[in-house]
């Protein structure tokens, strides 16, 4: 044959290769060999030549050897790394062609299935390389199989039989003696250590991928009782194994937890994402409530009772569903996203999952405790929160502005109401019934945080309504002002019972936004008062002129064209709400009532007979009590103003001293703000000139006068404050001549 026929020089040097004449032939026939036969390259022995006292080698026969090659090829990924870590030895010459191929055959010749039990091989050798377990098995019948067998039988899913076959591998591993000097620690207890490791990450594998096929299945599944003996033998040979013994104890119960999370992982991962985040979060409950119910029906009972099958799963599961969220948590959502996120993970997963009928006791139990930690919870509350802010603050300054530019239009009140408060306290009121539905604290925040955004919009909303109501240069209010400003003083009830509702939910710094947005708002409701109220007493003020004059006390056309104006004026205030309303109304009775007070408090009418202050008394006794019914029907928050003017009444009528003191000190006690100019105009209009009476009279004022008294009642409250006396009279003590006696010249021509 011209393969046979040798070359001068290369036979001698490759011993008889029949390929040396033709490279290239002969790599292509060593891989086609390599594949046939299942060889290893040819640049390597199948194993080293062995040694006198070999254990395995020698006149018995004992387990198959496997070339570490022929195993890393049937696991892909690991040949290059084992082929590396594989000691250098001295290799011998080449063997022939034909003894390859007989290698080969013997290599290939038999399987775990095709060989007999041989029993009585073997011989002393066995005793020395794992002796007491491979005598065990030879006692049983069974024979120690190679590592491709063994390989086989783990991908064959035997892995009973796999686990048994690796333990007693990893026994005869022990056994070696690297301090023997008859063996050779890294040709005999190297490799094979080697392959102990390759089999049991291929058993692992194979173990853990039944695991997770069990709950997939959702239903019995026969091999998880394969996964519970391997641990159990796993289990019995860490507590057979000495300390120290390297790769023992291997753990797998925990290695079998671990791998449950893992597979947990990997099923809600499986979750498709289309559809947003509300699909998403609804398809994951429902993935774990599913397998939670597989595992409590088909996998757990499989189990051990000690294991605690169903703790490990639902444990698994929590934290899947856990990274799940914290990975949603991260990404940069919107508003709706937040909330749902939030109340998802504050109520429907304890509501749909931990509350589920089938699997909802048995996770209660389990003592999980919250998916998300507190941080996380924290961190995403305050994005919602600032989210909100940013988007709130736009919006509402938006709608001011859209709202500004109808202002000058023949707008009615409900309409600038509908367009303006209504919809600037819903948009806040969206986010302040969202909030506390998550959480009580959550909720206490964006309270917190929506009225600082109210507070600001109010100043706004002040700042425009006194540029738009206020006229410079215009001694009356410009055309439309008056329908206008009921328009916008009717916006400030909502937005003042909005600020108290958010201040009510009890942040501990609502108190000063509350009084901020409550000052803003006194301020456009007494803008828009003094729009309302200014034409009014610029048509009273020449009737109020009119009074407390001689006149007066023979005609009541001035009184009566007064109240004749407050009945036409309370017409117009129909469209006002009820609170703008009782406002106003306050302040035009204690207006009405300082402007009718001021001319008596003048000196216009000095009384100069007993009949005379009698005429007077019944004059102010009489409008004072149309003024009562007056404001009475219009519905008056103010009743304290009905008591001066009959107060005033008596201090003309009484001629006691004892009784005059007396009504002064009643007087001051329900005006604080008296004084005693005031009470000595009045004095003076009684026509009292005797000095001893009136520092008699006005002494009960006296401390007032020194500065003692408290400080004086609120701007509603004030009354005499507000208005000034005349100067005091002084009387001479002597008497003046009748004028009509004086002779005067004529003027000079």
């Amino acid at each position: 044959m011209p393969l046979l026929k040798k070359p001068p020089r290369e036979e001698e040097e490759e011993d008889g290769d029949p390929f040396a004449a033709c490279p290239e032939s002969r790599y292509r026939r060593r891989a086609t060999l390599e594949r046939l036969v299942g060889l290893a390259p040819f640049g390597r022995p199948r194993r080293a030549p062995p040694k006198d006292g070999d254990p395995g080698d020698g006149g018995g026969r004992g387990r198959r050897r496997s070339e570490d090659f022929g195993l890393l090829r049937r696991l892909p990924g690991l040949r290059k790394a084992s082929a590396e870590g594989l000691p250098e030895r001295a290799l011998p010459k080449r063997s022939s062609l034909l003894r390859l191929v007989a290698l080969g055959t013997r290599g290939r010749r038999g399987s775990a299935g095709e060989r007999p039990a041989a029993e009585g091989e073997g011989g002393s050798d066995g005793d020395q390389d794992g002796g007491g377990q491979r005598a065990e098995a030879r006692g049983k019948g069974k024979e120690p199989l190679s590592v491709l067998e063994i390989l086989e039988l783990i991908q064959r899913r035997d892995l009973v039989a796999a686990d048994e076959q690796i333990i007693a591998l990893e026994a005869e591993c022990v056994s070696l003696s690297p301090s023997s000097p008859s063996s050779s620690p890294v040709a005999a207890g190297g490799r094979r250590a080697r392959d102990v490791a390759l089999l049991y990450r291929a058993l692992l594998a194979q173990l853990w991928a039944v695991a997770g096929e069990a709950v997939a299945s959702a239903r019995p599944y026969p091999p998880l009782r394969a996964v519970v003996r391997v641990l159990e033998q796993e289990e019995e040979a860490d507590r057979r194994t000495p300390p120290g013994t390297p790769g023992r104890p291997r753990a797998l119960r925990r290695r079998w937890q671990e791998a449950v999370a893992r597979a947990a992982c990997e099923r809600l991962g499986q979750v498709a994402p289309g559809g947003g985040l509300g699909a998403r979060l609804a398809g994951l409950a429902a993935r774990l409530v599913g397998d939670l119910g597989v595992v409590r029906c088909h996998v757990a009972p499989a189990y051990p009772a000690e294991y605690g099958a169903f703790g490990v799963y639902a444990r698994g599961y929590h934290r899947a569903l856990a990274q799940q969220l914290g990975a949603l948590a991260q990404r940069d959502l919107p508003v709706p996203d937040l909330y749902l996120l939030l109340d998802w993970h504050s109520n429907a997963y304890p509501r749909e999952v931990l509350g589920h009928p089938e699997v909802g006791a048995l996770l209660q139990a389990q003592a999980l405790g919250p998916l998300l930690p507190p941080e996380t919870q924290r961190s995403l509350e305050s994005s919602c929160i600032a989210a909100v802010k940013a988007k709130v603050e736009v919006a509402v300054t938006q709608e001011l502005q859209l709202s500004e530019d109808t202002w000058a239009e023949e707008a009615t009140s409900e309409e600038l109401q509908e367009g303006l408060a209504t919809r600037v306290t819903g948009l806040l009121r969206a986010h302040a019934d969202r909030a506390p539905q998550i959480s009580p604290e959550f909720g206490v925040e964006m309270a917190h945080s929506l009225l600082g955004v109210l507070v600001t919009f109010l100043h706004s909303f002040q700042r425009k309504v006194e540029q738009f109501l206020e006229a410079p240069g215009e001694a009356t209010p410009p055309d439309g002002a008056t329908s206008q400003a009921i328009a916008l003083v009717n916006c400030c009830p909502p937005f003042r019972s909005f600020a108290e509702r958010l201040a009510q939910f009890g942040h501990p710094e609502s108190e000063e936004p509350r009084r901020q947005a409550g000052a803003a708002l006194d301020k456009v409701t007494r803008l828009c008062n003094h729009v309302l109220t200014r034409r009014l007493f610029e048509d009273l003020k020449p009737y109020f002129n009119k009074l407390m004059k001689r006149k007066w006390l023979r005609s009541s056309d001035a009184f009566d064209a007064i109240v004749l104006l407050l009945t036409t004026f309370s017409q117009q205030l129909r469209p006002l709400r009820p609170e703008p309303y009782r406002v106003l109304v306050s302040e035009v009775h204690r207006r009405v009532l300082i402007e009718y007070v001021r001319p008596l408090l003048q000196g216009r009418l000095v009384c100069t007979s007993a009949k005379m202050r009698a005429r007077v008394a019944a004059r102010l006794g009489d409008e004072g009590r149309q003024l009562r019914e007056l404001f009475s029907r219009l519905d008056s928050a103010s009743p304290w103003l009905d008591s001066v003017v009959p107060r005033l009444r008596e201090l003309l009528v009484l001629e006691d001293p004892a009784a005059l003191q007396m009504e002064v000190g009643v007087l001051a006690r329900d005006f604080p703000d008296l004084r005693r100019k005031h009470v000595a105009a009045v004095l003076d209009v009684r026509g009292l000139r005797g000095q001893a009476a009136r520092r008699e009279i006005l002494g009960v004022l006296q401390d007032l006068e020194q500065g003692d008294a408290p400080p004086g009642p609120p701007r509603q409250r004030a009354f005499f404050s507000e208005l000034g006396a005349a100067g005091e009279v002084r009387c001479l003590p002597c008497q003046l001549p009748r004028l009509g006696r004086l002779r005067l010249r004529p003027p000079r021509r």
